[in-house]
Parts: C-alpha cells; sequence; structure tokens
C-alpha cells in the first residue's frame, strides 16, 4: 500500500520507458517496418542511458 506514493527513480522511468518502446517495436514490426526501425533505434537509446545509470551506481 505504501508503494503506491513511492516515486519511480530515473532508472525505474527509463526501464518503464523502454518496456513500452519494444512493445511498440514488436507490434509495428509486421506492420510498418520503418515506424519499427524508429522505435527500435529510440529504445537502444534508452538502453544506454539505463546502462550509464547502471555504471554510475556501480
Amino acid at each position: 500500500m505504501f508503494g503506491l506514493f513511492k516515486k519511480k527513480s530515473k532508472k525505474e522511468k527509463l526501464e518503464d520507458k523502454f518496456k513500452k518502446l519494444m512493445k511498440e517495436w514488436h507490434s509495428l514490426s509486421s506492420i510498418n517496418r520503418s515506424a519499427s526501425d524508429d522505435k527500435y533505434a529510440e529504445a537502444q537509446e534508452i538502453a544506454k542511458q539505463i546502462n550509464l545509470l547502471k555504471n554510475e551506481a556501480a
């Protein structure tokens, strides 16, 4: 119950955005290849940011 009001960290926000982009990429992959490639590239940029945050924490 108390987790309901907990603020998300920057890493958690980026991970949620990454999951959303990958889901969109997968659904677009069979419909519109160029749009799916754009989503994939955007997701990879988010993944780089997540890795940077992980390296800073370590």
